[in-house]
């Protein structure tokens, strides 16, 4: 888990090409297109936790599952005035231009604001008057503020009633629903507001070109026979919208979490879309073919409005399916507590965990100061440079979407040390091969598979969990391993070919356990050693085994495999000892090798070798990618090479280095310093 340490880097991980809208965006027989009638499909992030606080986004859950009972837990303790702060300044920090800068920048083409009724207006049980309305600018303001950074982005903003008046389920905290109280399908005057609060939106944002449509209610789940009343209120929804905004798409969900649209067929608005969620099940065509007929029988466009809450391979696998059948999607969400399946975890912190701890157990009451300043720092927390960042799963969604080349996680350099929980990013089967990949069984914890049984660092299928060693530590550790299951490292390397003693900080509460070390150098795979893990005593008492092995020049990929055992892994380390000799069979291919130094402050080495003869160009660039110098540019022999790059008056900073072999080209960072 990386902290966020520069907004910079946030924004530019990602090269996001620029769209500019068409019109506004409308359905197309099957497609959902903009105003220019080119497809658009749909890659949106949910902002659950934002203006609707779920209990499991909180940590609050199974004890405190709704907003409601949170906000009144949370004035127990500090008092009524207070508490109005804490969440004005959740809502300020929680999601600002930043958050929505950091979305497109990474990819994403859309947001699904997930609204709770009331910051739009008062319940009916405090309306003056029934069935009048008492219209709140908070929520107005917010949703304003989001569509400004969505167009500034050009990105589609769709909005969701998540949280109805009275509640749409009996699943209370994604509503809201207080079962005291009576539902929206209880009060006809629950739904009139419905019905008002969605004329009011659509009067207010009938004519914004960023806007993607009006999701009307997430995830009914109501006894409702034959949906008659859904259907009804769906019915009298997009009545009001139509009177007076006839340009925005209009999302409509099944019953049941949006799976169940029996009484919802056919469509009867022009500009509809049928939206159903996806979570915990396969990812395959028959997976979701009751979809794909819906679509094909109605002629309508579908879209998954909601996923999420599983692994990196499950996402990729997902994704990839929806993308294959042009279906658009919405993933959930962007931040929670303590987490590793979002894009970004909130800081649990241990005055927080001093609150949860007496909501749920009782005992001593926290004083209203000490609370106090523990949900304002938590509010802190929130704010998106404090967050930790997840690329992994960032990768995921995009480019392991896409395809099957992998990258570092981190950079790592032969001599040096690797955290075992640093493998490379890519799918399972490329960078890493783990046995439990997703959870495809059922709603979290009861039927659950535990696809990283350590819930730690990292949303791959690698099992990986706190580290107390003393030794050194990232914080993390890889465990519950089992025979056959692998991970890979690419590996920098600044030597010459040489020995060295691999050193394996390992734990375990019974030994016997193997490990093997297999070097990966383009397309040849060599086994290196076999250590064989001793008794520790436990699995966080550490102790430290080493075997030698010769690693060749330049990048390689290393491998630690699981031979038999249980046992954990820290990190493992390269020390070199001698340099050997290489085989010149072996060198001879096209490549381009680390500098050496690296980092330099006046004169670097940089060699390369050559399978053939050749015509031969290495060339520097800066960050702007200006050429700065040519080292060579001649016809030169097959064999291995050494440039000198002399740089005089050249400033510090980043560089590239870049060999062009005919159509072969490979680059290399290299850093300048004065």
């Amino acid at each position: 888990m990386r902290r966020i340490v520069s907004i910079s880097f946030l924004l530019s991980f990602f090269v996001v090409p620029t769209v500019y809208s068409q019109g506004f965006l409308k359905t197309d027989n099957k497609k959902i297109v903009n105003g220019g009638g080119s497809e658009v499909i749909l890659r949106g992030l949910g902002l659950g936790g934002w203006m609707l606080q779920e209990g499991y986004m909180l940590k609050t859950q199974p004890f405190i599952n709704t907003q409601h009972v949170l906000r009144n837990s949370i004035e127990a303790l500090i008092g009524a005035a207070n508490t109005d702060t804490f969440y004005n300044v959740w809502l300020a920090n929680h999601c600002r231009k930043i958050d929505i800068d950091s979305l497109a920048s990474w990819g994403f083409n859309s947001v699904r604001l997930p609204m709770h009724y009331n910051l739009f207006t008062l319940p009916i049980e405090e309306e003056p008057v029934p069935y009048e309305n008492t219209w709140l600018e908070k929520g107005f303001e917010l949703t304003d503020s989001l569509l400004s950074w969505c167009g500034a982005n050009n990105m589609y903003l769709i909005l969701d009633l998540h949280a109805a008046p009275g509640g749409q389920g009996h699943d209370a905290a994604i509503a809201d629903y207080d079962s005291t109280k009576p539902s929206l399908w209880e009060s006809a005057e629950n739904r009139a507001k419905t019905v008002s609060l969605w004329r009011k939106l659509a009067e207010r944002y009938a004519d914004e070109i960023w806007i993607g449509g009006y999701d009307l209610i997430n995830e009914p789940n109501w006894d409702l026979p034959g949906d008659t009343l859904l259907k009804e209120l769906y019915l009298e929804i997009t009545d009001s919208i139509r009177t007076v905004d006839t340009n925005h798409i209009i999302f409509i969900e099944g019953n049941w979490f949006a799976v169940d649209f029996a009484g919802l067929t056919p469509p009867w608005d022009s500009n509809m879309v049928y939206s159903f969620h996806k979570y915990w099940n396969a990812h395959n065509q028959s997976a979701i073919q009751w979809m794909l007929d819906m679509r094909d029988n109605y002629n309508i466009p579908i879209w998954c409005g909601e996923s999420g809450e599983n692994s990196n391979t499950w996402f990729r696998n997902t994704i990839k399916l929806l993308e294959d059948y042009d279906i658009g999607w919405a993933w959930w969400p962007l931040k929670k507590i303590d987490n590793i399946s979002g894009p970004l975890s909130i800081t649990r912190t241990e005055e927080y965990q001093t609150l949860l701890d007496y909501w749920e157990s009782g005992g001593s009451k926290p004083t209203a100061e000490f609370a106090k300043t523990a949900l304002m720092d938590l509010t802190e927390k929130l704010k998106i440079e404090n967050c930790a960042y997840h690329p992994d799963v960032i990768n995921a969604m995009f480019r392991q979407v896409q395809t099957n080349e992998t990258k570092p996680y981190k950079e790592h350099y032969a001599p040096g040390l690797i955290f075992a929980s640093d493998f490379d990013l890519g799918r399972n089967n490329y960078v890493y091969f783990d046995t439990d990949t997703g959870n495809y069984t059922g709603i979290p914890p009861s039927d659950y598979t535990d696809y990283n049984s350590g819930d730690s660092y990292r949303n791959d299928a690698v099992d990986i969990e706190p580290c107390t060693d003393t030794d050194t530590t990232n914080g993390y550790d890889v465990g519950w391993v089992v025979a056959g299951e692998w991970m890979n490292y690419t590996v920098f390397s600044d030597s010459v070919p040489g020995t060295y003693d691999v050193k394996y900080r390992i734990a375990s509460a019974g030994g016997g356990g193997e490990l093997k070390l297999i070097l990966i150098d383009g397309a040849d795979t060599s086994d290196l050693h076999t250590v064989t893990v001793p008794e520790t005593g436990g699995w966080q008492n550490w102790q430290t085994v080493s075997e030698s092995a010769n690693f060749p020049s330049g990048d390689f990929v290393l491998r630690l495999e699981i031979i038999d055992g249980i046992f954990n892994i820290n990190w493992f380390e390269a020390e070199f000892i001698s340099a050997v000799e290489e085989k010149e069979e072996a060198v001879l291919k096209n490549k381009l090798y680390q500098n050496t130094p690296n980092p330099f402050c006046s004169t670097t080495d940089i060699r390369f070798s050559l399978k053939n003869p050749s015509l031969v160009t290495l060339k520097i660039f800066n960050l702007l990618g200006q050429e700065v110098e040519t080292l060579i540019d001649e016809e030169l022999d097959a064999g291995t090479y050494n440039a000198e790059w002399a740089t005089k008056n050249i400033p510090g900073g980043l560089y590239f280095c870049r060999l062009e072999v005919g159509t072969f080209t490979e680059t290399k960072k290299i850093i300048l310093t004065r």
